[in-house]
């Protein structure tokens, strides 16, 4: 195996506590504002936004950052993934937005790290720290949302190569994705879970139609993909056939525990927005700021296991459950105190206000709905009986 050489040093040491890390990345903000600043959005066109967010993605990991907590034999810099959840909050506080792959670079990254073989991993993952390449998540189906274990799109075995049909559906930005981690049934009908097994797919492969969704606030973010025999390596092949279930697993709590700590932490950032905009005093969102306290308390217990790599249990659903409430709490606040911005003015602001609060609806359904959270709550922590 080819191990990964940094094409620079650390910007940190990369075994530094956060407290140190953050300090130093403060100073890099500063020192390097004006490069920042020119790579903030300027429009809402989906290409502009996403060059920026690719210009940005770029210069974070050249100067080193977004590298720390990865292994050095998949282009990290070493040390603890809690370094990277340090400069996605101060980035957030900077009022800055995320890098362009942050999501599914801490979303599926640290599954591909973990269960990949090493030369895939080695092959892959720089692309993706880079901001080379752009990555979805093909989990979800019109029958089985949700219930992810009742999933149907099947790869079927054949040799060197598997040969994968079937359809997924609310795949984030598969418009412009380059790659897919997708999970299909490699055993029975009826395997559930034991059978599923998660695939690395290149998104210009022969057989795929790609249709976008277009959601209530207007964006084109969700996708629809049919698979028609689309053939897949053997060798991207993520963990073991019929091992796909742990790596939904891993994605999962990633996503609901370093994903709801960078959301949290733009949630912070709006409601301080809307204190200033409304001219409100901060008593006004007391019950909005005690929700954004306990989700950072619980997100940030949820991320210092991730980074150990202790087991997690079922605290990710507590994470999700708790960022769900405070999200529509948030928005609903903006509604009351901001109404004509937030339904009748045009201007970006107000623009952003609104598609915000649309999305909040959204927000107790994507990434595990509340529902199916609370049932996991009721029956693996109170030991109440599995609902019927």
């Amino acid at each position: 195996m080819m191990l990964v050489e940094p094409s620079v040093s650390a910007p940190v040491d990369p075994e530094a506590d956060a407290a140190t890390a953050r300090m130093a990345f403060r100073e890099w903000l500063k020192s390097n504002r004006e490069q920042l600043d020119a790579l903030r959005p300027t429009s809402a066109d989906v290409s502009h936004v996403f060059e920026a967010l690719r210009a940005l993605q770029r210069l974070l990991h050249d100067a080193g950052w977004i590298r720390l907590g990865w292994p050095r034999d998949v282009g990290g810099l070493g040390g603890a993934p809690l370094l990277r959840s340090v400069v996605a909050e101060e980035l957030a506080v900077a009022g800055y937005p995320p890098a362009f792959s942050f999501g599914t670079q801490e979303v599926l990254g640290p599954a591909v790290a973990r269960f990949a073989s090493r030369e895939l991993a080695a092959e892959v993952l720089p692309r993706l720290l880079r901001g080379d390449e752009v990555w979805c998540q093909g989990f979800s189906e019109p029958e089985a949302g949700s219930d992810l274990a009742s999933l149907q799109t099947r790869a079927v075995d054949d040799g060197e190569v598997w040969r994968v049909t079937g359809q997924k559906v609310w795949t984030s930005w598969a418009q412009v994705a380059d790659r897919c981690v997708v999970l299909a049934r490699t055993g029975a009908a009826d395997s559930g879970r034991h059978g599923i097994t998660a695939l690395l797919l290149d998104m210009g492969a022969t057989g795929m139609d790609l249709r976008p969704l277009v959601s209530m606030n207007g964006d084109a973010e969700f996708c629809e993909i049919w698979f028609d025999d689309v053939v897949v390596p053997r060798s991207r092949t993520i963990g073991s056939v019929g091992g796909g279930w742990d790596v939904a697993m891993t994605i999962l709590a990633s996503e609901r525990g370093a994903a709801a700590w960078q959301r949290q932490t733009w949630l912070r950032t709006r409601l301080v927005d809307l204190l200033e905009q409304a001219h409100l005093p901060a008593p006004a969102a007391g019950e909005a700021m005690e929700l954004l306290h306990a989700l950072r308390v619980l997100s940030r217990r949820t991320v210092r296991r991730l980074s150990d790599g202790a087991p997690l249990g079922v605290t990710p659903s507590f994470d999700k459950l708790l960022l769900s409430t405070a999200e529509k709490f948030v928005f609903d606040l903006a509604l009351e105190h901001l109404p004509t911005e937030v339904l009748l003015e045009t201007d970006d602001r107000s623009s952003g206000w609104r598609n915000d609060w649309l999305y909040a609806r959204a927000s107790s359904i994507y990434g595990g709905a509340a529902e199916v959270q609370r049932d996991i709550i009721a029956e693996r922590v109170l030991g109440l009986p599995r609902s019927r």
